[in-house]
This record gives C-alpha cells, structure tokens and sequence, in this order.
C-alpha cells in the first residue's frame, strides 16, 4: 500500500469526526473515497466539505450493527470500482462510566457497534479485499483506552478486543499481503461523544447521562489532535504497514509503566521446559521480532 492513487478506500463512520479525517487524507491521496455514516446530516456536511476542497466522496447511510446493509454497502462499492483497497473500520460510541452503572442494554449497544460492528466490516468488506489479488489494508480503529484502561470499563474493554483482534489479523493476511493495523488514538476532536446522545431506543434506558451540548463545546477549546492530523498520520501508518498505529507520543511513558506491571507479573521461577516445548505456537510470533518492526514513526508538531 505504498502508492496508493486510484485505489479504493472504505472508511465506516467516516462521516465525521477521525473518520472524516481519514476519509480527506485518503483523498487528498488520490484514492477514491466511500464514507458510511448513520446521520444524514454528517454526510451532507462531508460532501460539502469535500466539494469545497475540491475533493470527491461517496456516501452511504449505514448502520455497522446491521450486517445485511453492509454486505449489500459492499456489493455496490465492488460492482461500482471492481475492488476495495482499504478498509477502516471506524464507527464506535464513546459510552463511559464505571462498570457498576451500566445497564444490560449498554452492554449490548456499546459490544453490536465497537465489537460486532467491526466484525460486520470485515465479513462484508475482507472478501472484496481479497478478491482482486492485489493485497491491501485494514484499519481498525480502538484507542488508548485500550491500551491504557484507566477509566470507562466497558469502552476499553471493547477497544482491547479490537487490539487483539486485529493483532491476530494481522498475523492471519500477512502471507496475502493484507496489512492489518489497530488504531489508538489518544484524544483527538470528534463527535464521539456526541455520538452517545444518538442511542436507538432499541437499546433502552442507559446507567450513563449522555452528554450534552457543552461536552463537544468544551473539547474544541482543549489542545487535542484534529481529525485531519490524526487522518494523515493513520494514512502514513498504512503505508508503513504498522501493526499498531499510535498518535500520541504522550502515552507511551504510562503505557510502558503497564506492560512492565504485567511483565512483573509473571512467577520467578524456572521455566517448564516440557510445557514449553508442547506450546510454541501460543508463546510469540515472528511478527514481534525486532527485524520485522519498522522505526517509530517521526511527524513534525502541528496545531
């Protein structure tokens, strides 16, 4: 995925937010660009922003917890370009609050759109991918929650899923030249807060307090990364073909303090040779050799 002009990018959720930054570097790049979204209103405006950038896009109104409507998504999109390069698996509520509060239904609401909804994406989408023969890329985005769950349960409970996941991906298409990246970003201006106040009344009654208004108000006036940087930077992570994409140089001390909890963790004793020897395939992989990890990635700062 080095030279990416006239390739085909699919980015779920992509109608606002780090999904819309994503879809702008994608086109900026010379793909071309579909974008699903369940408002109507965020795809209008991301048409008219791309069209006042000079820019194209397509746009479907899509559910990702609606696995028929994303096949049928995925049908068009091949029989319209005859291929799909990259998938970004995008859409997710930032639902948040202490594990006690939470209802049955948030449970269910916050693992159909983080979980399943990226599931629905790959079931729809990884064929198309494959089809064409030419390799490609997947992006899954999580976040340094799930890295780092400090607070909110259930939302990094559903982001390290996404982790592991696309880890194991990523080892899986590696021989069909399928990159597979897990996405982290730290806080970045979005509407995913936004998002939570947009809950189906399938779902029912919530243990959370949606945010309102203020809550977005008050995240455009912190310094935290816009969706276009953020969009750029997973855009260079797919030509990398990193397994981790990560944004946030501010993390990584906190997150190194916790590998090394976990590392501390293990009993100091003598290894079971025997067990060890019975068990190689669940030990490690050759995709965390030294050799196989490209440098960090360098950007210069940008506000």
């Amino acid at each position: 995925m080095h030279e990416l002009t006239g390739r085909v990018a699919v980015i779920t959720g992509g109608s606002s937010g780090i999904g819309r930054g994503i879809a702008l570097a994608c086109a900026r790049a010379g793909m071309t660009v579909y974008v699903t979204g369940r408002s109507t209103d965020h795809l209008a405006e991301t048409q008219t922003e791309f069209s006042a950038r000079g820019l194209e896009v397509a746009t479907l109104q899509v559910d990702v917890t609606d696995l028929a409507a994303m096949q049928q998504a995925a049908q068009r999109i091949e029989a319209e370009q005859g291929r799909v390069d990259l998938l970004v698996n995008n859409a997710g509520i930032g639902l948040t609050g202490a594990v006690s509060d939470a209802t049955p239904a948030d449970w269910d609401w916050l693992i159909d759109v983080n979980i399943k909804g990226v599931a629905h994406g790959l079931q729809a989408f990884l064929p198309a991918l494959r089809r064409h023969g030419h390799g490609g890329h997947i992006v899954n985005t999580s976040s340094m929650a799930g890295l780092m769950p400090v607070v909110a349960g259930l939302y990094s409970m559903s982001k390290a899923a996404i982790i592991a996941l696309s880890e194991a991906l990523h080892i899986e298409l590696l021989a069909e030249g399928i990159g597979v990246s897990a996405y982290c970003p730290g806080p970045t201006h979005s509407n995913i807060a936004s998002s939570v106040a947009q809950r189906p009344a399938e779902y029912g009654a919530s243990g959370y307090t949606a945010p309102g208004p203020e809550a977005t108000a008050f995240q455009l006036t912190q310094p935290y990364m816009s969706a276009e940087e953020a969009g750029e930077r997973v855009l260079e992570g797919v030509r990398r073909g990193d397994m981790f994409i990560l944004t946030h140089p501010e993390f990584k001390a906190g997150v190194v303090q916790r590998h090394r909890a976990i590392e501390e963790s293990f009993p100091d004793e003598p290894l079971d040779e025997e067990r060890k020897a019975a068990i190689p395939f669940l030990l490690s992989s050759p995709v965390y050799d030294e050799a196989s990890r490209p440098p960090a990635p360098v950007f210069e700062p940008t506000r």
